[in-house]
């Protein structure tokens, strides 16, 4: 796309040297007086000076009335040259790594961003477009991909465990909570159960006399317990021993019976022996081995993960994890670095050393950009442009010369008058 060139100062331009042309030619007839000879000297003059500024300003853009006369149309000629000057200027002295570094340290980059940053935090899109990066950060963590790991970090975790401690912890809260004297009396209540039922009385009784008969003594016991074996029925035989344990049944319930502390210290002094058993602890690791060696719990943290990267999503989407959480994180934490200098310091040094590593990484890109941008201009639309910018300079170079030449000529024709 061609730029306007500045119309307005090209015609005055033109119209300065058409003046002077007319006044050269209007002037030719009147040289006779010496008002003439001295006006037509300064048109003559003016008209010279005119020209060679038309003919020095189009040379430095095109050839002159589209003759190519040497030495003329010098910015196409040497377009290479001058954008290379104008690259190097740009990055040794105009825009310098020393000379963007020195400006960018004379700015407090991290106070002036805070309370940008404060301000922003409290809009209504910064909010929602941290909850859609967090909503996406969430949704994009593939849960299958983890779900191997934590596994294998549970399984090791659970197969590191002491079998030993974890039972002796057990026993130690069973008796604790006196869970010993619990199951003793659930066994008794059972027990007294079996005892009152009118079959077991009649099971005793026959199993009783069952083993007498079996017995075989000498001499007078014998005989003796012949005479006891008649004595006894099955039915009376049954019904003492049902009696029999069921008193002592009784007895062991009571919690001062000294036969039941001896049988529960006893139980706790098996039960706290359990881990000091090697042969039933080496049972325990090894059946704790095989159990989670053949536990799959894939399925069922995969089902757990999901379940948690729903439930966040939906937390951050819903707003109250910004509300609840980040806001007041960040709020916080910008308030904490504002009333600390030492940490605004710390902040501002960390990024001018970024800044620098940045600008010292990229600044060749600034010449590049600048001879990109230039090499796709063809050479009528450089040209155009230039002229737009500075053509209005130029021109009036040439208004100058046709006023000077005039004024010069005036003089000159007078002084040749007057010798």
């Amino acid at each position: 796309m061609k730029t306007k060139q500045p119309k307005q100062s090209k015609h005055l331009a033109s119209l300065s040297l058409a003046v002077m042309g007319g006044g050269f030619a209007a002037t030719i007839p009147f040289q006779g007086p010496v008002w003439g000879g001295i006006l037509h000297g300064g048109f003559e003059a003016g008209l010279v000076g005119g020209l060679a500024d038309w003919f020095a300003v189009t040379a430095l853009f095109r050839h002159p009335a589209g003759i190519p006369i040497p030495h003329t149309a010098l910015l196409p000629k040497n377009r290479k040259k001058i954008v290379g000057a104008l690259v190097t200027t740009l990055e040794n002295d105009w825009l310098s790594k020393e000379s963007i570094q020195t400006k960018l340290e004379s700015v407090q980059v991290v106070e002036k961003l805070l309370p940008v940053v404060q301000k922003e935090l409290q809009s209504e899109p910064v909010q929602k477009e941290i909850n859609a990066i967090l909503d996406q950060l969430i949704r994009s963590i593939d849960v299958e991909t983890i779900t191997p790991l934590i596994e294998k970090e549970l399984k090791t975790a659970l197969s590191s465990i002491d079998a030993s401690r974890v039972i002796e912890a057990a026993v130690q809260k069973l008796i604790e909570q006196k869970h010993d004297e619990k199951v003793l009396d659930y066994l008794l209540g059972r027990a007294e159960n079996w005892i009152n039922k009118n079959e077991t009385s009649r099971q005793l009784g026959r199993t009783a006399l069952k083993a007498i008969e079996g017995l075989e003594m000498d001499g007078f016991m014998q005989f003796a317990l012949k005479s006891f074996q008649q004595m006894l029925s099955e039915e009376k035989l049954g019904n003492l021993l049902q009696n029999l344990l069921r008193n002592a049944l009784m007895d062991v319930k009571q919690p001062d019976n000294l036969n039941r502390q001896a049988f529960l210290i006893k139980v706790r002094e098996e039960m706290q022996s359990i881990t000091e058993r090697e042969e039933w602890m080496n049972v325990v690791e090894a059946r704790k081995q095989k159990a989670l060696a053949e536990w799959d719990l894939s399925d069922k943290i995969t089902e757990i993960l999901i379940g948690i990267q729903q439930k966040a999503s939906a937390f951050v989407q819903s707003g109250k994890c910004m509300e609840l959480y980040i806001l007041p994180f960040m709020t916080r934490m910008l308030a904490n670095v504002k009333e600390n200098p030492d940490k605004i310091s710390g902040m501002e040094n960390w990024v001018q050393k970024q800044i620098a590593a940045l600008v010292e990484e990229n600044h060749s890109k600034i010449g590049k950009l600048v001879e990109e941008n230039l090499n796709k201009l063809d050479n009528e639309t450089l040209v155009s442009m230039m002229e737009n910018h500075i053509g209005k300079d130029l021109q009036w170079i040439r208004v100058n010369g046709a006023v000077c030449g005039f004024v010069i000529g005036l003089v000159l024709a007078g002084i040749q008058t007057l010798v």
